[in-house]
């Protein structure tokens, strides 16, 4: 997955940028971002301070990892299963 350029504590206050009545177009253009990613990330993050996304962000990367783990024991079990049925 693609990294953004952006840490969390910045898509914080970007967010919160929105709450003083600016518009979400001018938000975007000052920060390189588009309306469509600004809505992501409100859909994602809205609500969240600075060292919840941050445990967020640790949390999914975790995850990930531990899946990719699990899927390589899977493949290993499959193919142990199959050296064991030939030598069967």
């Amino acid at each position: 997955m693609r990294r953004s350029k952006f840490s969390e504590d910045q898509i914080v206050r970007i967010l919160k940028e929105q709450d003083t009545g600016e518009a979400v177009a001018a938000i975007g253009r000052r920060h390189g971002i588009s309306e469509q990613t600004f809505h992501r990330w409100k859909q994602q993050y809205g609500g969240m301070q600075s060292d919840e996304l941050r445990r967020l962000k640790t949390l999914e990367e975790e995850n990930a990892r531990l899946k990719h783990l699990v899927a390589d024991q899977a493949l290993d079990n499959q193919m142990l299963r199959e050296v064991l049925r030939k030598h069967s």
